[in-house]
């Protein structure tokens, strides 16, 4: 017999043990077996009888829980089996709160006891209250588009229109004991950072390995915004798509289909777990996009379990209650099933999930046709001209020069910044951006964009 979720065996009794009794108590139970080698086999256990006696007012003295020991013989050998079930309020040894997870002991700590903790008082993260926000300190254009997606989607009343945000706010069930919760500040703080570190969607361009990142971006702002930004950069900076034409018509085909993007986009935000400081990751490479989500499965659910039909079980209740209103997701658990119908739909790839310790990815792989040699940005007409005059390392006025500009501010708001926002060109000078010898040349991604797009021709 070997160990597992709800058992563990030890050779002889010692008050350490007492760790593992407490972890027992605050996952599902189990059956401590003493008098056995790690194999299970009966090895016996001295004292046998002062230990039936002793080890229930340990236990209940150290862990305040009560627990059976049961004597069982095997021939003449004397074991104990000490029966624990799951506590319904956490369970602490010494102020240490261990778990058990699968055949191990683990102590929690940090983000995981955090879960914990707040799991064993039916409290959710993003349900917390939060001292000092007020509902004046959140976004009111927010909360206006939101109030009109709500009533398009007919998921909430029109009469919220002439309702006031506090009692909006009640209406989503944002509030407890007269505080805002967590998830307000997430969904409509124009900060939300303030409150949780890491409430942020990085993306990076990569080349042909991790090493090798090209130019990125970070998304910050509430939720909402979050998710309309993601996709609208990286259509932007990250994503070629190819152009055909159907007659007079110019239709575009990005390497995977936008509404799948989309709906992977939403599931990172609504189900991230916000107690880690890790921002939600999306990395685009030649020939895939990878998204990195932080967290974990609700308890008890494999992957297999999550790709197949399933209720909903949102780690975030009131963040997927949002943005169910909002009719942004649905509430039937549907998401990756949307997502893998999206790239059936349209011809492209089914993505895949993998779990990893703390998160899980999802990969979508392109289709050989829209693999492209290196991730290179669409960029404007203008950045395109000053590309094509940029030589070597050259200042402010010679370029405006080459490119036949007189107005300053134009030249620096459509061409030069924009530029350094697609991560074509940089700075010579990029700790004293003011200076008066700053000059500018490309960058790897800006030569990539060249070389792709600006072939020379054929003799």
């Amino acid at each position: 017999m070997s160990e597992s979720q709800h058992t563990e065996y030890k050779r002889q009794w010692k008050d350490d043990l007492l760790k593992w009794l407490c972890a027992f108590a605050n996952a599902e139970g189990g059956t401590l077996k003493v008098g056995y080698d790690d194999q299970g086999q009966a090895v016996g256990v001295d004292q046998a009888g002062k230990l039936l006696e002793g080890i229930p007012n340990k236990v209940r003295d150290v862990l305040g829980m009560v627990v059976d020991v049961n004597p069982v013989m095997h021939g003449t050998l004397p074991t104990l089996h000490i029966h624990v079930p799951a506590y319904p309020y956490p369970i602490s040894y010494k102020g240490e709160y261990h778990y058990r997870s699968g055949s191990t002991k683990q102590e929690l700590k940090g983000a995981a006891l955090d879960r914990f903790l707040l799991r064993k008082q039916g409290i959710t993260w993003d349900g917390v209250p939060v001292p000092h926000l007020q509902a004046s300190d959140l976004q009111d254009s927010t909360m206006k588009r939101f109030r009109e997606l709500a009533i398009h989607n007919q998921r909430l009343p029109e009469t919220i229109r002439e309702e006031g945000n506090p009692l909006l706010l009640e209406r989503l069930r944002l509030t407890k004991d007269g505080y805002l919760k967590r998830a307000a500040a997430l969904l409509f703080h124009p900060e939300p950072d303030r409150y949780v570190t890491g409430a942020a969607i990085k993306i990076g361009a990569f080349g042909k390995n991790d090493a090798d990142l090209l130019h990125h971006d970070e998304i910050t702002g509430n939720l909402f915004t979050q998710v309309e930004t993601a996709i609208e950069v990286l259509k932007l900076k990250y994503l070629k798509a190819r152009i055909s034409y159907d007659g007079l018509y110019r239709q575009e085909r990005f390497p995977l289909p936008m509404a799948a993007l989309r709906e992977a986009i939403l599931n990172a935000v609504v189900h991230k777990d916000y107690a880690t400081p890790v921002a939600i990751q999306i990395s685009v490479y030649p020939d895939k996009l990878m998204i990195w989500n932080p967290g974990q499965l609700p308890e008890a659910w494999t992957l297999e379990k999550l790709l197949g039909k399933h209720a909903s079980h949102p780690h975030n209740p009131d963040i997927a209650n949002a943005f169910f209103r909002a009719g942004l997701i649905e509430s039937w658990g549907r998401g990756i099933e949307r997502i893998k119908d999206a790239c059936a739909q349209d011809g492209y790839p089914t993505p895949t999930w993998a779990l990893e310790p703390g998160g899980w990815w999802v990969t979508f792989g392109y289709a050989p046709e829209d693999v492209t040699p290196e991730v290179t940005p669409e960029v404007t007409p203008e950045v395109v001209r000053l590309l094509t005059v940029l030589q070597g390392e050259m200042g402010r006025q010679e370029l405006m020069q080459c490119l036949g500009l007189r107005d300053e501010k134009h030249f620096r708001q459509y061409y030069q910044q924009a530029a350094m926002a697609f991560g074509v060109i940089e700075m010579t000078l990029p700790k004293t951006p003011r200076s008066r010898l700053q000059k500018y040349r490309l960058t790897e991604v800006g030569r990539q964009w060249l070389a792709a797009t600006h072939k020379p021709a054929k003799a």
